[in-house]
């Protein structure tokens, strides 16, 4: 990855770690799909209208929002909903940096290199370090709910990918447009129409303010910023930048929550950091050594050589001699 690039990245992250705190104070009392719904209904509108298509099938576009955005973030909801704190939430999402490049390994045969595999394994273990400092017991079923949002993530990462898309950002927003109706329609299903009826009348400003921030910073410009990346890179160079959302999440929650951090998440944050560093070499070290021009040899023809010239000795300025009879 270019330094560019790198720099987008590092911005993406602190996008999104701060997305958690956004998320949790915004929802309220609004169900969790229905505040979701929102969230995408902002992103479509009116963005549709001046964005044009990208570049690639529907069945790709209709993909990378079932998994992306649909799958992933209708989990994620549900699961802060269920009483997963939104800096462990960012944490636990982040499982979808190894399951993105296992399944890029698989499905698109892009091998990481050896750096990029050390800065994953060294961001594991920081996510289990942050893991075993959290203290405190988290719900069996928030926690499963937040895995699957990171395997829906890692899907839809792959799916990106291999689409090639040059517009990140037309991506983002016409991947949208399958989120909206099928998120309302689950909430009436599992939330029932009283409580959707009451999430409507329960949005006031502080969801709002919410809803502004995911869908335009977090949605059309960190998604449309990754898709770029993404189709830019290979997985295996783009997302372990991502693995900086954790400390991200836990800072902002430390500051605007007062969701403190022990010892072990703050070396756990710094080992994730750590990985990341390590993982960004991987650009310089597949680079093959130039080619030399400065002892290049060219070799003299043979003798024989019917197409070899003879330096003609007339001096500078005058007239060409004729060709001899016969030639």
């Amino acid at each position: 990855m270019s330094r560019r690039d790198q720099s987008l990245a590092v911005l993406v992250a602190v996008i999104w770690g701060f997305n958690f705190v956004v998320i949790d104070w915004g929802m309220g009392e609004v169900p969790p799909l229905l505040f979701l719904a929102a969230r995408f209904l902002a992103v479509v509108v009116p963005a549709i209208l001046l964005l044009d298509p990208p570049p690639v099938p529907w069945r790709t576009v209709a993909a990378v929002g079932l998994f992306m955005s649909l799958g992933q973030f209708a989990f994620l909801y549900v699961a802060m909903d269920a009483g997963m704190p939104p800096g462990l939430a960012g944490l636990v999402l982040q499982a979808q940096v190894v399951l993105t490049i296992l399944l890029a390994a698989g499905v698109l045969r892009e091998r990481p290199t050896r750096p990029q595999i050390l800065g994953v394994v060294l961001g594991v273990v920081g996510l289990g370090v942050v893991g075993l400092g959290r203290g405190g017991h988290v719900p069996a079923l928030a926690l499963a709910l937040c895995l699957l949002a990171a395997l829906m993530w890692a899907i839809g990462n792959v799916v990106s990918r291999a689409s090639g898309a040059t517009g990140g950002l037309s991506l983002t927003v016409w991947s949208a447009l399958v989120v909206p109706v099928p998120l309302v329609l689950l909430s009436l299903v599992l939330d029932g129409s009283a409580a959707v009826a009451d999430g409507v009348a329960a949005f006031g400003w502080r969801a709002a303010i919410s809803t502004l921030y995911t869908a335009g910073l977090a949605s059309l410009v960190g998604y449309g910023i990754f898709n770029g990346l993404l189709s830019r890179n290979p997985s295996a160079a783009v997302v372990p930048w991502i693995l900086l959302v954790p400390p991200v999440a836990i800072g902002s929650a430390w500051a605007l929550l007062d969701e403190v951090p022990s010892a072990g998440e703050l070396i756990g944050g710094a080992v994730l950091v750590l990985g990341v560093l390590v993982s960004s070499r991987n650009d310089r070290n597949r680079r093959g050594p130039a080619r030399s021009t400065t002892n290049s040899v060219v070799e003299p023809r043979p003798l024989s050589d019917p197409t070899r010239c003879t330096p003609d000795p007339s001096p500078p300025g005058s007239p060409a001699r004729p060709a001899p009879a016969g030639r």
